[in-house]
């Protein structure tokens, strides 16, 4: 099963403040376990929202709302993408992690969708498609 794991934002990551470097020394120790243990498939920190965008959807209408958002609780400051048996194992892999931010901190972890959970509809023709792509994306790397 893959999964999305993010460390949600805090007021410190969106204030674009840096971890220090016994934090970073504990996260690249801890991104090494996952590594050697052939769980994590991608990883990455985010910049703050004052750096993104938004896009609304209404109908055919589009609107970019610039950040930053205010809702530090609803915003990720980054992620892992980890392969592993269950949402069980995903949590104690999180429960070993250093805590990612300087005061409290939260991490999600949510599953992402197979071709098992679309049925009938993700046909074997839709399903050649998008492993192709994927082959071309990891051929980019």
């Amino acid at each position: 099963m893959r999964f999305l794991v993010m460390v949600k934002a805090t007021r410190d990551s969106e204030a674009g403040l840096p971890p220090d470097g016994k934090l970073l020394a504990a996260m690249s120790a801890y991104n090494e376990e996952l590594v050697k243990a052939g769980i994590m498939l991608a990883a990455d920190g985010l910049k703050p929202s004052s750096h993104g965008a938004r896009v609304r959807f209404s109908g055919a209408t589009r609107t970019v709302i610039d950040g930053p958002f205010t809702e530090t609780n609803e915003l990720v400051a980054g992620y892992w993408l980890w392969q592993v048996g269950s949402l069980a194992e995903a949590i104690e892999w999180v429960k070993r992690c250093p805590n990612p931010m300087p005061g409290d901190s939260e991490i999600e972890i949510r599953p992402l969708f197979e071709a098992e959970d679309f049925g009938a509809e993700f046909t074997p023709e839709l399903q050649e498609r998008v492993a192709k792509m994927r082959d071309a994306m990891s051929t980019k790397k």
